[in-house]
């Protein structure tokens, strides 16, 4: 499963793992990044045909990780400053695009958190040659609007809207509940709250291990930190509606407002 790791974890690791850092290249340069990183900003790993939040297509996503140094047997870290929701999106792109899930984590408390406590550097890093080669996952959470049209009148299913609640009651699909990603965020570490807080925080929204749960925001950004968040807790039935209501509301779906 994708997980989040520490600062601590990473850096007796740093050899051994491959760094992306999806912040804006004036920032990789200018502020300065993690030793050994790769620059790989959130607008290049995005669909430039228009489709807001979609995959990148497997050329584009081939040729960017290759010219990062990454093969797709490596275990990658992402990173962003923005308590991890850029990267988040990173990493579910490459599970999407089949990457293991047990090689995928995401850095808790994001670049800020390792500066504090770690050394930074603007020099370039020294890339490996690599060719990174997509294939399709053993096991996908995409779902499409049919399968979420079709799950709005199932009990069994939660249908999470992880915006926030101001946009929530301005619209949203029938039956959902709404989960600001940013709840699970700690805004003084940058990085996720204690695993007691999580817990009830996640019970108190209706999300138990044992349920099947349908993610959605507006361009799937949100959603990506949301679904890292519960894979790192153990969630095995976690779907990921990637066209969530930029694709809904083109299609007409069901939407209600508060």
């Amino acid at each position: 499963m994708t997980d989040v790791v520490s600062a601590a974890w990473l850096a007796d690791r740093l050899g051994d793992v491959r760094l992306v850092d999806v912040r804006d290249a004036w920032e990789f340069d200018g502020i300065g990044h993690l030793p050994g990183a790769a620059s790989i900003p959130f607008d290049e790993f995005r669909s430039a045909d228009g489709d807001v939040g979609m995959l990148p297509g497997r050329d584009v996503w081939e040729d960017l990780l290759s010219a990062a140094g990454i093969s797709a047997g490596d275990d990658i870290v992402a990173y962003d400053d923005m308590h991890g929701v850029f990267a988040a999106r990173f990493l579910v792109t490459a599970l999407l695009y089949g990457h293991d899930p047990e090689k995928l984590h995401l850095l808790d408390g994001d670049f800020s958190a390792w500066n504090q406590q770690y050394e930074t550097t603007s020099e370039a890093s020294d890339l490996p040659e690599a060719t990174y080669d997509v294939t399709d996952p053993e096991k996908s959470p995409l779902v499409d609007f049919e399968t979420v049209d079709a799950a709005l009148d199932d009990d069994e299913v939660v249908i999470v809207d992880t915006r926030d609640p101001d946009e929530f009651d301005d619209g949203h699909l029938p039956g959902a509940v709404n989960l600001d990603w940013r709840e699970l965020v700690d805004d003084e570490t940058r990085g996720l709250k204690p695993r007691k807080e999580l817990d009830a925080i996640l019970d108190a929204a209706g999300l138990t291990p044992d349920r099947r749960i349908v993610l959605y925001c507006n361009t799937a950004r949100r959603i990506s930190h949301t679904y890292v968040v519960l894979s790192h807790l153990g969630y095995e039935h976690v779907e990921f509606y990637e066209g969530s209501l930029t694709e809904w509301e083109a299609r007409d779906g069901r939407i209600v407002e508060e």
